[in-house]
């Protein structure tokens, strides 16, 4: 039974279609065009595929499960039927029949082509691959890859097994593909196929899936429901996405008791009305026995029938519900790819914050560094132990006060007999820049690792990543000729400083090595971070290396040497620091999106959107 009394080749149906038009375009729904503007939109909609297809959501944050479902859905939508729709506009009518578990799809597919095309039993699920039947002359449109280019394609007669691996071309079926059954039928008019779908319930996730697919492939849904389960949720939310893609629609309300048909009906019909699906035209089916094939009676589906083939025979008909659904269907796409340009923004913002986490770390570590070099916690110790084996007992501190020449003269004259020990104190000072340096890059590599961790996608980037949590296996080996290199540095500034041939004898009385040394100490001299006797023979040591260092070059010059040995070994540390960061900001670029993927999706749907 239909629910409208108007068929759709009355003009009371043609007339309906004409105020729903009407609704469309005041709704904003432009309905597409032939000719150039139609291979504009073309051009659009290609052109914002390229950019979905290539979207990548690499990075384990909130929402990308979501993200990387709306990309497959839409790369569906777009393969499976915008495209090949806008690319032949007069391809016959896909009409999709779809619906629950046992809601008896395969029963009417059969009955409205005579005889069994699709299998039907008591086993779930029943159908398990999808069957598509077409008349001979529109065999072309579906042998080759124009809808549905990821199914492989098999022809077969009406057995269920029959042309099994086999696709269109003759070429094996690959493990694992899905399949669509192609079957060629007379008895179903020129310009109508009909796709008999999986369960959209299926017990079984791929067949699920399947069904989601082929919907959003249809031009127009045929959707099946009894009775007992009109009202049930899953159907109802299939029914949404219709509604929301724009998608035609009819209902076949099966296994209805006779004498339940006008209040069951009525009901199923107030629920599309308040859904946005009052358009729906229902067709009912009561609860009958089927023939011994399995079959319907005619008198049970003629009018489904009747309306199908006028559909089929009515250009213009067929025309209005085609480009209903592909206008419903591109005005829907915008808002989807908008919502895959902010999960893309949105894995800019994780991958940016997980950069910025690795440069604020190693910036206080140099701060540290930097601090460390200039409150004297480097004097102490073995550095202030060699610093005494070098200039003797505490007498040196006492002759400080008695003059500088004469201290001077007492350093000469036992340079000239047995030089100070400088390599101990070298090494002292050697080993202790390369400790701070390497506990600083420790605790900057920890502190990036502590701080992923709190950070969307920065969990999952620790786990994948160990190693990170301690500085590389050079690093060691690095600090040890860093140090080493400045030291030489600061011997050349002490050698291109002794341009006078008085202040070269100066120099040469305490030996190079021994007059960079002290300028090494000069360097870490202030005492801001020691404290008690410690602080006290550092600040002696201090003002002792800096009277000792005024005496050779003048106060001026050993303030630019202090200023330029300290800068230099800020800038070898700063090279080191950003070597180190290397690796880290490689684990995060490794899952990170492609420059400007959220604005080349955003300005691919606006392309659309104008193109529309």
């Amino acid at each position: 039974m239909l629910v409208t009394s108007a068929t759709p080749d009355s003009p009371r149906f043609l007339a309906r279609q004409g105020v729903e038009l009407r609704a469309h375009r005041k709704a904003g729904l432009r309905l597409v065009t032939v000719g150039v503007d139609g291979k504009e939109l073309l051009s659009a909609v290609e052109q914002l595929r390229s950019h979905v297809h290539e979207a990548a959501f690499p990075l384990d944050i909130p929402g990308v499960d979501k993200a990387l479902s709306s990309q497959s859905t839409l790369l569906k939508q777009l393969d499976d039927y915008v495209i090949p729709r806008l690319s032949s506009l007069d391809a016959p009518l896909l009409t999709v029949v779809g619906g629950s578990t046992g809601a008896g799809k395969s029963t009417l597919v059969n009955s409205l082509i005579g005889s069994v095309v699709s299998p039907y039993g008591v086993l779930r699920p029943t159908t398990r691959r999808p069957v598509l039947v077409h008349h001979p002359q529109d065999e072309r449109w579906f042998t080759g890859s124009r809808i549905l280019p990821d199914l492989a394609r098999v022809t077969a007669g009406t057995g269920d097994d029959a042309g099994d691996g086999l696709d269109g071309a003759g070429g094996q079926v690959s493990d694992g593909q899905s399949v669509v059954r192609l079957i060629a039928s007379e008895t179903l008019p020129a310009g109508l196929a009909l796709l008999d779908a999986p369960d959209i319930d299926s017990v079984v996730h791929a067949n699920r899936n399947l069904a989601g697919q082929l919907f959003l492939a249809a031009d127009l849904w045929l959707f099946v429901t009894t009775a007992a389960r009109y009202a049930d949720a899953v159907p109802w939310d299939f029914l949404r996405g219709a509604q929301e893609h724009g998608t035609s629609v009819a209902i076949v309300l099966d296994r209805v008791p006779p004498e339940a048909m006008e209040e069951i009906r009525t009901h199923l019909a107030s629920m599309l009305r308040e859904r946005g699906l009052a358009s729906a035209p229902i067709f009912t089916v009561p609860e009958t026995i089927v023939t011994a094939d399995g079959l319907l009676a005619e008198r049970e589906i003629a009018r489904l029938r009747s309306w199908l083939s006028a559909l089929a025979r009515d250009a213009k008909a067929r025309s209005i519900v085609v480009r209903r659904t592909l206008t419903g269907a591109l005005k829907s796409i915008p808002d989807s790819a908008l919502t895959l340009a902010d999960a893309s923004a949105e894995q800019e913002a994780a991958t940016t914050a997980l950069h910025y986490e690795v440069k604020a770390a190693y910036v206080e570590a140099m701060k540290s560094v930097e601090h460390a070099m200039t409150d004297g916690t480097l004097l102490r110790g073995e550095v202030l132990a060699r610093w005494q084996e070098f200039v003797g007992t505490g007498q040196f501190l006492r002759q400080v006060e008695a003059g500088i020449s004469r201290l001077r003269d007492r350093m000469a004259a036992a340079v000239r007999g047995n030089p100070p020990p400088t390599s101990g104190l070298g090494e002292a000072l050697q080993s202790g820049v390369a400790e701070l340096l390497t506990a600083q890059s420790r605790g900057a590599s920890a502190a990036v690792l502590r701080r992923w961790r709190q950070l969307p996608g920065g969990a999952v980037l620790v786990t994948a990543h160990p190693e990170l949590a301690e500085p590389g296996p050079e690093t060691a080996a690095k600090v040890q000729r860093l140090v080493r290199d400045w030291q030489g540095e600061v011997l050349d500034l002490v050698r291109a400083e002794a341009k006078d041939r008085r202040t070269t004898a100066r120099v040469f009385s305490f030996g190079v090595n021994g007059v960079g040394v002290i300028l090494m100490l000069l360097v870490f001299s202030h005492t801001g971070g020691l404290s008690g006797g410690e602080a006290g023979i550092a600040g002696g040591s201090a003002v002792l290396a800096q009277r000792i260092l005024e005496a050779i070059f003048g106060d001026q010059a050993v303030r630019n040497l202090a200023a330029q040995s300290r800068r230099k070994l800020v800038d070898r540390a700063q090279e080191l620091y950003a070597g180190e960061q290397v690796r880290l900001h490689a684990a995060v670029s490794a899952v990170q999106v492609s420059a400007g993927q959220a604005g080349r999706i955003t300005a691919a749907a606006a392309a659309l959107e104008a193109a529309r």
